[in-house]
């Protein structure tokens, strides 16, 4: 997934680096919002190419949970707790439900067994972060993990410009966007650069039942291991939300935070920006190529079942 593709534009490296450096500082200004900053990524990356396709994962990766972190200086503790409650019931039956149906889709489409298996888990809980945690318990090699990404980064990518339309066009309230989103499209970052760009209310409602889904990571991975049958298989536990945490906690109760707090927000919303311009600057017609139409039809089907049920029930069953 790191091999570089063909690219419209050759050019010199250093030439290369300048404009994919450039175009990342201007990220940072107040020009670009979170889906701009995605176009600007794929723009780059198969114009011109990526000067530093092997360093993207672990930088997209790291700002993600930065940002993550930073946003929590902006939140509420008793509002996240009653948002985390709220979304308790979707997160459980939307979760097995997604993992169940994705697996009867993939027999039904003849997908490899673990690639299938990885696209569900992405759906169900949290993207990538989900395919990177359970990928070393079902031991998949480098193709497997890599279409599997390669499905949730495309349906991310056309999520975080579908859903805002889709929320404004229902009229949901920033709650209903909220809870909808964080348990609809797959990516942290998406769901984020997606509520952010529908009103601070949605955007904390999705933040915090976004990390509390992701926690879920952990029992998955271990009935995973069981259905796999793997004993010694790893499981990446999701540190980086017990941060989150401490920085809700501070922001809650610490006086200090009201003149600090407003600054690690911006700061922390700048690095989401650019982590969407690096996670779209990843997404070259190598990786499009590689992820395969059985696959992306799953993750498609997947994905359209868990919005539409989601959606369906915050509307009726609320």
């Amino acid at each position: 997934m790191q091999k570089e593709s063909f690219i419209f534009f050759k050019i010199n490296t250093k030439l290369q680096q300048l404009i994919f450096v450039a175009l990342l500082l201007f990220c940072t200004t107040i020009f670009v919002s979170p889906p701009i900053a995605l176009v600007l990524g794929l723009i780059v990356a198969n114009l011109f190419g990526h000067p530093f396709l092997e360093l993207n994962h672990k930088a997209t990766n790291y700002l993600l949970q930065f940002s993550v972190v930073g946003l929590g200086f902006g939140m509420n503790v008793h509002s996240a707790v009653s948002a985390g409650k709220e979304g308790f019931l979707f997160t459980v039956i939307s979760i097995f439900s997604t993992i169940v149906l994705g697996t009867f889709l993939g027999k039904w489409f003849k997908t490899d067994k673990k690639t299938s298996h990885l696209i569900s888990c992405g759906t169900a809980i949290c993207g990538g972060s989900a395919i990177a945690a359970i990928a070393p318990v079902i031991k998949s090699n480098e193709k497997q993990t890599s279409v599997a990404l390669g499905v949730i980064f495309i349906l991310n990518s056309v999520a975080l410009f579908l859903f805002p339309a889709v929320g404004d066009w229902l009229d949901l309230s920033q709650k209903e966007f909220g809870l909808w989103c964080a348990i609809a499209i797959h990516d942290t970052s998406s769901v984020v650069g997606a509520a952010s760009k529908y009103g601070p209310e949605a955007l904390q409602i999705a933040t915090t039942v976004k990390l509390a889904r992701a926690l879920w990571i952990i029992p998955v991975a271990l009935i995973t291991a069981f259905i796999f049958k793997n004993k010694s298989g790893k499981i990446k536990i999701p540190y980086f939300i017990g941060l989150f945490i401490l920085a809700m906690i501070a922001n809650t109760y610490l006086p200090q935070m009201e003149r600090i707090g407003p600054h690690l927000v911006s700061v922390a919303k700048i690095g989401l920006t650019v982590t969407l311009f690096l996670i779209g600057a990843g997404l070259n017609r190598t990786v499009l190529k590689s992820v395969g139409l059985k696959p992306l039809a799953q993750g498609i089907l997947l994905w359209i079942f868990i919005a539409i049920a989601t959606l369906v029930s915050i509307i009726y069953l609320k």
